[in-house]
């Protein structure tokens, strides 16, 4: 288990996780968020490639629909 902070809590998670595999992990559809990774907005493209390591800092914000 790695330690990562999550929207600005700390959290648990298995080590070796991509960034897809961390957010099904947490129970987020990630077709439905946005993700900065480290401070930067990271494109959906690169995902996948992207390793989850201890003491990376994420926030996810969710995509919600809606209107008038």
């Amino acid at each position: 288990m790695i330690g990562v902070r999550v929207n600005g809590e700390e959290t648990q998670c298995p080590a070796g996780l991509n960034l897809v595999e961390l957010l099904e992990h947490l129970g987020y559809r990630p077709q439905l968020v946005v993700v900065e990774f480290n401070g930067e907005i990271l494109p959906r493209a690169r995902w996948a490639e992207q390793p989850v390591r201890e003491a990376d800092g994420i926030e996810v914000v969710t995509i919600v629909g809606g209107g008038s």
